[in-house]
């Protein structure tokens, strides 16, 4: 004996309602009263209802469904972020798709969630003004929003300020007193690498400074061990900015593995401020840019976007997060003690 699938007819006789009704709580309509939308889901759960998504998309409906185009969910910030969004969209009442660019093609990650037939997409995948341009012209009247796009493309955005967040990584080391100060970025083609290292340059540049030291990685936590490796044991900065918190990790288990003390002997400043961070040895000072936060905003503006609202691109500001990975130069702190000692030495003449 086969069994059946449970139809909307099912749904409706066990919870004594109309199968207009059962299809008015799936899609969320206002219509219903709470009272027969528990009745409702009460009867769904009871007989393990699956609505069947497949059917609403070759009928053209609405399947409340969001798709998410995004960059390895191997790296931890990709993948917090993915999971922010999918909490938002779970809360609303929405399903998400996941494709995860593999070959570095950001539209064929898209045109499979648009095969899909997703109401919405949301991008967090690094592209450049004119790849976001296209990729919005190619999704027509479907609502898009970038989150890891050049800020001057003439697409929807939410996403965080790399201007903002790289001129404070430098302020902060510079205030501390550093001169000698080199760079670990990611990839080059990836936009907010170039953005951020641009920044730095620029900011450094201001104080009459340039990067001692330009060190690349690809965001992995291997590469900026890697990275590192390189320039162990006799061409270290005092200070190191780090265009990510993963790459920071590595980094600073090669210079744990060479006794370089952190931040006795060299400091550093990661980017993002990923959960994992503040639980590095020692916790990392770092650029926080909100990833729960971002998730949230997004969901919440293509949502809005749905409903026929209009919505401005929203652009979010990170903000310095002070840990134990800095401190005044070595050289700067050996100086002090030199001047400590001879007052002090001062002192006692005075008083015999």
């Amino acid at each position: 004996m086969t069994s059946r699938s449970v139809t909307l007819d099912d749904v409706a006789q066990l919870a004594g309602v109309s199968y207009q009704t059962v299809s008015r709580v799936l899609n969320r309509s206002e219509q219903v009263s709470p009272r027969t939308r528990e009745k409702v889901e009460a009867a769904m759960q009871q007989l393990n209802y699956v609505p069947n998504r497949v059917a609403q998309q070759l009928a053209g409906k609405a399947t409340r469904t969001l798709g998410l185009a995004t960059s390895n969910l191997a790296l931890m910030a990709p993948a917090q972020i993915a999971s922010a969004i999918q909490q938002r969209a779970a809360s609303a009442g929405y399903h998400l798709v996941i494709a995860m660019d593999s070959e570095d093609n950001a539209e064929a990650t898209v045109n499979e969630l648009m095969a899909q037939r997703v109401d919405a997409v949301l991008i967090n995948m690094p592209l450049e003004a004119a790849e976001a341009e296209k990729i919005r012209v190619m999704c027509g009247k479907k609502p898009v929003l970038f989150l890891d796009a050049d800020p001057h493309a003439l697409v929807s955005h939410c996403q965080y300020s790399n201007e903002q967040g790289a001129r404070a990584a430098v302020a902060h080391l510079i205030a501390l007193g550093h001169r000698q100060i080199g760079l670990l970025n990611g990839p080059v083609r990836s936009v907010s690498a170039r953005q951020r290292e641009a920044v730095w340059r620029q900011a450094l540049a201001e104080h009459q400074l340039s990067p001692c030291c330009v060190l690349r990685g690809d965001w992995s936590a291997k590469s900026g061990y890697q990275a590192m490796l390189a320039q162990l044991p006799n061409a270290l900065p005092q200070a190191l900015l780090v265009a990510n918190d993963e790459m920071a990790l590595g980094a600073m288990r090669a210079l744990h593995q060479h006794g370089v003390a952190i931040p006795g002997d060299i400091s550093l400043v990661g980017y993002d401020d990923t959960a994992e961070s503040a639980w590095y040895q020692p916790p990392l000072t770092t650029i926080r840019q909100d990833l729960q936060q971002l998730g949230t905003h997004s969901v919440d503006q293509v949502l809005a976007e749905l409903r026929g609202e209009a919505v401005a691109s929203r652009t979010l500001e990170p903000m310095l997060v002070i840990r134990e990975t800095t401190a005044v130069p070595a050289s700067q702190n050996l100086d002090l003690s030199d001047l400590a000692r001879q007052l002090q030495q001062i002192a006692r003449k005075l008083t015999r």
